[in-house]
């Protein structure tokens, strides 16, 4: 299919998961017409398989504007939530009461203290606590004897990923976004006045092109003068059968959903585009969410799954605005569920032509160019 000019939208967004849907779906709420190209069931689709965190506690150290941006996107989720609810009927189950991050040794606590107090001495407004054991099981009766400790902020929450996809899809159709399913862009051309997209299926024209293609940026960009050197990092996750409720909190290995069945995970693995699961590693999180909650020792596995993040070198986001080709624009990042209400609410009207968001230089490419050594985002 080929789209005449006359029925060009304003923007084609490339990429239809978490982070190009929440784009669109803010472009659609600042008028403009908005064409997302979406690619099928083949694709690799890091946003149907993250842990759902709304997660702020200890991101940004090694460049704290990120802890702003993060906690600038949790401030935003309910009525970011509220707007969704409002518009399709969908509850994305946002819950935010604070999250933990257990701990199981003295080694732990020294580097977790040492992150979060960085943070707080950079930062000022930065809530945390370091809790013993006891005051854990205070909050979360069940834990087991192996848990030393726990940090806690209040600025953590988790939400229903599925339910977020599928509440954006809806919202931003409803607002008149047209979704092109099972077309790949392949190629990006600048042209006079815009950019034509060459997909598998069909050739698509817009004013303004935004990639939000996940692992899929890294070919993309260099089309419109930009640059997103992302890579895949594997996560996998392990899903038990629905259970009585019990934790009322999300942790960052170990969190219980709106449905009632719990998810154990956060592995890190470099392995290339490699998205199986293996025994070794999904044993590993069983372990661990075991030690923190014995009771779940007997609970049964329903699911299993891997997934490629899409990390840049240094695992923060890259947003930049081409100075070759006005109106092309890249955003990447790690945290899709975290980053939704700032990429639809501050990402999108920046895209527009409104002020970019003060945090957003800090994330600019540019800043691989002459890094020495890079600090992990997570």
């Amino acid at each position: 299919m080929t789209f005449s000019s006359s029925a060009s939208p304003d923007v084609l967004v490339l990429g239809g998961g978490l982070v190009g849907s929440a784009v669109a779906y803010g472009l659609a709420r600042e008028g403009a017409r908005v064409t997302v190209l979406d690619e099928d069931d083949g694709g690799l689709r890091a946003s149907r398989g993250n842990f759902g965190l709304v997660w702020i506690q200890g991101k940004g150290y090694g460049l704290s504007p990120y802890a702003q941006w993060s906690r600038s996107s949790s401030t935003r989720w309910p009525g970011f939530a509220d707007a969704l609810q409002s518009e399709t009927g969908i509850d994305v189950a946002l819950r935010q009461p604070g999250g933990f991050q257990f701990l199981f040794n003295d080694e732990e606590r020294a580097e977790r203290e040492k992150r979060l107090s960085t943070l707080k001495a950079e930062l000022g407004d930065y809530p945390y606590q370091m809790l013993s054991a006891a005051e854990v099981r205070e909050r979360i009766p069940q834990i087991g004897p192996a848990v030393i400790g726990a940090s806690y902020t209040p600025m953590d929450g988790h939400v229903n990923p599925l339910k977020l996809l599928r509440g954006l899809h809806a919202a931003m159709q409803a607002r008149g976004v047209q979704l092109v399913s099972a077309e790949r862009a392949e190629r990006v051309v600048p042209e006079a006045g815009g950019f034509t997209v060459h997909g598998r299926r069909g050739t698509y024209r817009a004013a303004r092109v935004v990639l939000a293609a996940g692992l899929g940026n890294r070919a993309l960009a260099p089309f419109v003068g930009l640059h997103a050197p992302v890579a895949p990092n594997r996560g996998q996750v392990l899903v038990s059968e629905r259970v009585a409720p019990f934790l009322h909190y999300p942790t960052l290995n170990v969190r219980q959903t709106d449905e009632g069945s719990v998810q154990f995970g956060d592995s890190m693995e470099e392995v290339g585009f490699n998205d199986f699961t293996t025994t070794p590693v999904l044993a590993d999180i069983a372990r661990r969410g075991v030690r923190a909650f014995p009771m779940l020792r007997h609970v049964r596995l329903v699911r299993m799954w891997a997934a490629l993040r899409v990390y840049s070198p240094d695992g923060f986001p890259i947003y930049d605005a081409s100075q070759a080709h006005p109106g092309a624009f890249v955003v990447t990042c790690h945290s899709g569920v975290t980053l939704a209400a700032a990429h639809a609410l501050r990402v999108a009207p920046w895209i527009m032509g409104a002020a970019m968001p003060d945090e957003l230089p800090s994330f600019s490419a540019r800043r691989f160019e002459h890094a020495q050594e890079l600090t992990p985002a997570h």
